[in-house]
């Protein structure tokens, strides 16, 4: 028992010791930030832009007011504690409806490019970009006020649960949808227009990197612009700052890393078609 113990405090010492590497990236004496408050400050958001969907209680035109009246004072609380500034919450408030209707927009982009839904509540309770969405539009704003970290935890709590990877520096216009969504991945500095649609396994990604002379990546542009009116078909790369021109669209499997005039259409060359005869070929 007294090895066991003596073993014990050994390690504990060891891996109490910070390394050099450690040191250079430890954040001592200061408060991190709270996965469970983050994921209720959402879930509040949520239930604050889409009242009466997410509630255990029925919500009327009655009692609609009250409710998130509760949940926005919750909601400021748990984000002034996690922000630690009164005002980044505040300016985070009061930017709450325009994030309710950029999210209608959004919303109603995939209402007029999906034949299978049947109504507006169908894509909020059953779509999962629609919860990818609501997590990159509140980091983002988060991430526009200068708040570190949380912006990027709050993503990637949405990448987890969707298999949609969108960081929170990206620029996302209105009416954006994304259909089935599992694998699309937008990276930090993309641009992306109104009315752009993208389905699932969709990159738009960075083709290279700059790097400075220690060897480090540079955060400079790196991924695609793509303009107004574009749909990108599932598995589709598109990589480096390139530009897409507006009204194009990008049909599926194809690997792009060139600049595309508007109103084009990028296909995959056609499979040839061969016989093989007595496994010859194969």
């Amino acid at each position: 028992m007294d090895n066991s113990n003596n073993i014990l405090l050994k390690n504990v010492t060891l891996l109490s010791q910070l390394s050099e590497e450690e040191r250079k990236n430890a954040i001592l004496g200061a408060t991190m930030p709270s996965i469970e408050s983050l994921e209720k400050i959402v879930e509040l958001v949520k239930r604050i832009i889409f009242p009466g969907f997410f509630d255990s209680k029925l919500t009327n035109d009655d009692t609609r007011y009250y409710y998130i009246g509760v949940n926005m004072e919750e909601l400021f609380s748990l984000l002034k504690t996690q922000l630690k500034s009164e005002e980044k919450t505040i300016s985070f408030i009061e930017r709450i409806p325009e994030l309710k209707r950029i999210l209608y927009t959004d919303i109603n982009a995939m209402f007029h490019s999906d034949p299978a839904v049947t109504a507006l509540s169908e894509i909020i309770f059953c779509y999962p970009f629609v919860q990818a969405m609501l997590h990159y539009r509140v980091a983002h704003e988060l991430l526009l006020l200068g708040v570190p970290i949380i912006p990027r935890i709050i993503t990637e709590m949405a990448h987890s649960k969707t298999g949609i990877d969108i960081h929170p520096g990206a620029q996302i216009g209105e009416y954006f949808c994304i259909d089935h969504g599992t694998g699309v991945v937008i990276g930090e500095t993309c641009i992306i227009g109104n009315h752009v649609m993208l389905y699932q396994g969709v990159t738009l990604g960075a083709k290279s990197f700059t790097f400075d002379d220690n060897g480090t990546p540079l955060n400079t542009p790196r991924h695609p612009i793509i303009e107004d009116n574009v749909t990108i078909y599932s598995n589709s790369s598109v990589l480096g700052r390139i530009t897409i021109g507006h009204d194009t669209i990008i049909g599926g499997n194809v690997w792009l890393t060139n600049n595309v005039p508007p109103f084009s259409k990028i296909l995959q060359s056609k499979a040839v078609a061969t016989t093989f005869t007595d496994g010859a070929g194969i």
